[in-house]
């Protein structure tokens, strides 16, 4: 059985994109998801910072088609994408930590899904403890204990494991897929390659 495992981090739409797509692939293959929440800030601070130069010197015809690819990408993958108004970049680490409380009762994909509607579809800030109750209620989960969860050392720890994990294997942003653990693909437009790694 082919292992695939995605790491991911909320705050980015191109991995609102890989999320969202890589379930049907997975499901069409009857291929199991490894998520790996991750915070991708600290993936910039240790192994790649030039992210933070692109975004304070931007190139101005590179940005107006990126923002015309992504909706490209939304349309064609049946999903809203608006860029938020309130807070970009945003911090994730309560929203990741979120999720990884969420996969321990089985609810990672819905509570994220909210995640990124709420910040991506809806400009939600999901640095406040309410929107982040509101997603976890939508999810059916207890609010409370999702909150007491996210606190904790151990669901701290796995978060900042998984990303230095992701950057130990050669990972430098998000989303980045494994197949079968050393068979690495970074961003949402490598599905193709994806599917042909798990069908070969």
């Amino acid at each position: 059985m082919a292992i695939l495992e995605c790491f991911f981090d909320c705050s980015s739409p191109w991995t609102y994109l890989g999320f969202h797509n890589l379930q049907p692939l997975a499901a069409e293959l009857d291929v199991e998801i490894t998520w790996r929440p991750i915070l991708v800030g600290g993936l910039f601070n240790t192994v790649n910072p030039s992210v933070y130069h692109s975004r304070e010197y931007p190139v101005p015809a590179k940005q107006n088609y990126m923002h015309k690819d992504l909706q490209d990408w939304a349309r064609y993958s049946d999903i809203k994408i608006s860029w938020p108004m309130t807070i970009f970049p945003i911090n994730s680490v309560k929203a990741m930590r979120g999720c990884i409380a969420a996969g321990r009762q089985g609810k990672l994909v819905p509570y994220a899904t909210g995640v990124f509607e709420s910040y991506w579809g809806q400009d939600k800030d999901i640095t406040q403890d309410d929107i982040l109750a509101d997603i976890a209620s939508a999810a059916d989960l207890d609010p409370v204990e999702m909150a007491a969860a996210m606190a904790t050392d151990e669901i701290k720890a796995e978060l900042r494991g998984n990303t230095e994990d992701l950057a130990k294997r050669g990972g430098y942003g998000s989303p980045t897929f494994f197949v079968n653990y050393d068979d690495m693909y970074f961003g949402n437009d490598r599905m193709p390659l994806i599917h042909a790694a798990l069908t070969v």
